[in-house]
């Protein structure tokens, strides 16, 4: 019996054998290609992975806090992400192998937790980023139950009858049968299935309306919210900051005005200003920063601001009421109230 249980992990493990070798490659590709191929922790040089994180910040899932305190600190999100770099590195190589099959495995799922929570509302036709976490998470927990097959180096140290293999503690981290009862092993393959089926409805619906409702995708659309605008001894300052929209690249600020109550602007800012805006001006509170570009001024995804400018005369005694409009090179505007001090 026990004899028949273990060649029934070893072809199941072989089964599973493309999803170590895709999955490990997904992970540890992360690795090759911000070390290896382009340099991507620098925080000095374009495509910065740091940044790319602060791009998920606006609508993460639960882990939002953990976010905005790395963004807020450059040190420690270069920390975290040279780690986030190496773990993912790590864990892609070793399941590629079959080295600590079940150990790794947890890596996986939860690398995948990470980039779900994180990131699962970001992609502007396919879902990019919610598929990769739900299908890594229903993979790193089905290389748990199975372990490794024939193919792998787990298998290979087995077959050697190396001592360690033969403990159970190893049993748990590297591949073989799981040292528990079979009909332990049923209930938690059904209760695990059905929770990562629960969890992926639930982020479905909860990032895109997938599930009921109206559909909703906040990566199409570039959305600035705008806070704490006023003006003081006729220096205009406000907060933007990027909610929505492509990841990919910022949205292009082409106007900045003030108008009165009538609609009438009182003062404006254009491309061509704007693309020339002081950056003494421009107080980023993150690592993704606001910087004016070549006709514009860019406001990448998660980027937050505080923007200061001087000149604006108003006239009190017509109106009290002044707001402050936004437009994007799209077309879409964005205003907020001035409190005048």
């Amino acid at each position: 019996m026990n004899t028949n249980i273990s060649q029934s992990y070893t072809t199941a493990g072989m089964f599973t054998l493309s999803l170590r070798l895709v999955v490990g490659w997904t992970y540890f590709s992360a690795f090759w290609r911000r070390l290896i191929l382009a340099n991507k922790l620098d925080p000095e040089t374009a495509g910065y992975i740091g940044e790319k994180f602060n791009h998920f910040l606006p609508n993460a899932l639960g882990i939002k806090p953990i976010i905005l305190h790395l963004v807020e600190n450059p040190d420690s999100l270069w920390w975290a992400m040279a780690s986030f770099t190496i773990i993912e590195g790590i864990v892609g190589l070793l399941i590629m192998l079959g080295l600590f099959t079940r150990l790794m495995s947890l890596g996986v799922f939860g690398l995948a937790m990470g980039i779900l929570l994180g990131s699962g509302w970001i992609g502007t036709t396919c879902l990019d980023e919610w598929q990769i976490g739900v299908l890594g998470i229903a993979t790193g927990f089905t290389l748990f139950l199975t372990g490794s097959g024939k193919y792998s180096l787990d298998h290979y140290f087995m077959q050697k009858e190396s001592p360690f293999t033969k403990k159970t503690m190893f049993k748990w981290l590297g591949s073989g049968p799981l040292p528990i009862a079979e009909k332990l092993v049923s209930r938690v393959t059904l209760f695990g299935a059905v929770g990562i089926l629960g969890l992926t409805l639930f982020t479905n619906q909860y990032f895109h309306g997938g599930v009921w409702g109206t559909l909703h995708n906040k990566s199409v659309k570039p959305k600035i919210e705008i806070s704490n605008a006023h003006i003081n001894n006729e220096t205009l300052s406000f907060e933007v900051f990027r909610v929505e929209g492509v990841d990919v690249y910022g949205s292009f600020l082409i106007g900045i005005d003030v108008v009165n109550q009538n609609k009438t602007s009182v003062f404006s800012l254009k491309g061509d200003h704007l693309a020339q805006f002081n950056t003494k001006m421009i107080n980023n509170k993150y690592v993704a920063k606001v910087k004016p570009g070549a006709n514009s001024l860019i406001i990448p995804l998660g980027a937050r601001a505080e923007l200061t400018f001087g000149g604006i005369e108003l006239d009190r005694a017509n109106t009290d009421r002044y707001t402050v409009v936004l437009t994007d090179i799209s077309g879409i505007t964005w205003e907020q109230d001035i409190v005048i001090d």
